[in-house]
């Protein structure tokens, strides 16, 4: 059977001032099909769909529908055409129903029947296998509801061609699989399917082909099923790289930052965290998976200084010089008892044990001065901003969530953004810029950020090359605990691993990774432990060596607190 096309562009070129974001781009999508679109950040990909969606209009080319040219100047217009796109952030009203979201903006000329529309929208729920309640307000739904909602809105005003940006992105391996039939479904019904992701796995359990684009330039189209996720990889980006995650064994793994029985409330005094108690220990990565909104934003807000938590204890051990042992060598008592604290080890950095040793020798191998201990400082940081933990000589990197509205100021350079942590060294209002001008070439050339210079405002460079500027910075503070909230998010896969690599030369460097991620197999692969959250809380902590993608993702839907070994 012949394949039909749905949708063609040809030519398609998109710029802004400078800039060109689509250069002639030729792309052809077929009915009934599920197309895939991959390409690293700034490469054009969202560019080219708001086109078709309407919310940019090429500066050159022709869009065509079913073979004729269309103009498409509007969210309207692309509706008018039978296109719809669901992008990533939601757009719907929490205090409405989810019948009453789908319909807002909508023109009846006989007004509107909401019995009928919640019957209508039950009926489209049905068809596809969507499970959706339509009088459910939206503030009580889950994201994968959410979610529904505006893929039923655009079913509802008659899409025949979806786009979907990141589709999976806050979903659950068990949602995602839903997510995957219900597309399947629409694909057989006749849709036409297009998906922006960066998961190369998911391209090739759910797609039929895939679109490359490079450098704003169509690439090529593959069929799925004669490709690999190495060839599509080396298509992206240009040259072969590896995607292998290296994962080393944790070293002498000691208690960093140890957290217990924390609580924290809203504003408006809602219960956010409850009971969260773990350890992040030095020279080991510890995920946090879970939901979107599940806590994991505000946890890590509330050890950074940032959030007043209402009670339990942050500690932090701030580690101290090596001392030698001799100070106690009249007490043998005390000897043993740091012994059992502290990893004893000799002046070449090799670590010695007393177990099994006389008394006499032990005695006589201290008082030589040749063995020595790290003890830490203890420090509860409970509540205290950021400056007060700075002040403390407890060296804490946070790289947020929000990049540019708490990490980074958009309007700003990256010299300036670098001197955001070291500005208070200035005197009488003299900043010194040498050193802050050398760290942001540096982060240009070793993270290969993409910039016209180290003056441009961060808010013009891609979310890829934003991050790197982010993460650069705070390592370059040399922290003991490193903290992480998404750093991969939206990021193509070469600036991804770019990433993980910084993360685990920080791990092998003693430093406490914590790493807040929303892919369940990166942080199965990345990761040394993985500490799970629902509804504000701790519902297991897993070895990630031998856990499994189901297993956790069944602990990100649990309520209550499940007991496992490795907190």
């Amino acid at each position: 059977m012949e394949k039909r096309l749905a949708l063609q562009m040809r030519g398609i070129t998109k710029r802004f001032g400078p800039v060109t974001a689509n250069n002639h781009v030729d792309l052809d999508v077929y009915q009934g099909e599920i197309l895939a679109i991959l390409g690293e950040n700034g490469c054009g990909k969202t560019t080219l769909m708001n086109m078709i969606a309407g919310i940019y209009y090429p500066d050159e080319g022709q869009i065509l529908i079913g073979g004729q040219e269309v103009l498409i100047r509007s969210p309207k217009d692309a509706f008018d055409h039978k296109i719809g796109m669901i992008h990533q952030h939601f757009k719907l009203v929490d205090l409405f129903t989810a019948a009453e979201n789908i319909v807002l903006g909508l023109r009846e000329k006989e007004g509107y029947n909401l019995k009928q529309v919640n019957a209508r929208v039950a009926a489209i729920a049905e068809k596809y296998g969507f499970h959706l309640d339509p009088t459910k307000k939206i503030y009580e739904m889950s994201v994968s509801e959410k979610q529904t909602v505006e893929i039923i809105k655009v079913l509802y005003r008659g899409a025949d061609i979806l786009i979907l940006d990141e589709p999976t992105a806050v979903l659950t391996p068990q949602e995602i699989t839903r997510l995957f039939d219900v597309i399947r479904r629409m694909k057989a019904d006749g849709k036409s399917i297009i998906i922006i992701t960066h998961k190369l796995n998911e391209v090739l359990e759910v797609s039929d082909r895939v679109a490359i684009l490079r450098r704003g330039e169509h690439i090529a189209t593959v069929n799925t099923a004669e490709t690999s996720e190495a060839e599509l990889t080396e298509m992206m980006v240009g040259k072969k790289i590896s995607l292998d995650i290296p994962r080393s064994e944790p070293e002498n793994a000691q208690p960093r930052l140890v957290v217990e029985g924390l609580n924290l409330k809203s504003p408006e005094g809602v219960q956010v965290l409850t009971d969260i108690s773990f350890t992040a220990n030095g020279g080991e990565i510890l995920g946090i998976a879970g939901i979107a909104g599940s806590g994991q934003r505000e946890l890590l807000e509330s050890i950074a200084g940032l959030q007043p938590v209402e009670s339990g204890e942050i500690i932090f051990h701030n580690p101290k010089k090596d001392k030698p042992v001799t100070f106690f060598h009249k007490s043998m008592k005390r000897v043993e008892e740091l012994g059992r604290e502290h990893a004893f080890h000799d002046r070449s950095g090799k670590e010695v044990s007393f177990e099994g040793m006389h008394r006499r020798e032990i005695r006589k191998w201290v008082e030589s001065g040749d063995v020595l201990f790290k003890e830490d400082e203890i420090i509860d940081i409970r509540n205290k901003n950021p400056l007060e933990i700075r002040e403390l000589g407890i060296r804490l990197s946070f790289v947020p969530e929000d990049r540019l509205g708490m990490g980074l100021v958009g309007s700003m350079g990256i010299t300036d953004n670098m001197m955001l942590r070291s500005y208070r060294k200035g005197h009488a209002g003299l900043l010194d810029r040498k050193p802050p001008r050398e760290l942001a070439e540096q982060i240009i050339r070793e993270l290969e950020v993409m910039t016209p210079g180290i003056s441009t405002p961060v808010r013009r460079l891609s979310g890829g090359n934003v991050q790197k500027v982010l993460v650069g910075r705070e390592i370059a503070f040399a922290p003991k605990v490193l903290m992480a909230a998404y750093p991969v998010r939206g990021l193509d896969i070469r600036s991804s691993y770019t990433i993980y690599r910084l993360l685990n030369r920080q791990k092998d460097r003693g430093v406490a990774v914590i790493f807040v991620g929303e892919d369940l197999d990166v942080l199965l692969a990345l990761c040394d432990r993985i500490m799970v959250m629902n509804g504000g809380r701790v519902t297991g902590i897993v070895d990630a060596r031998s856990a499994t993608k189901e297993e956790v993702g069944l602990m990100m839907t649990r309520t209550e607190k499940r007991e496992e070994e490795g907190r």
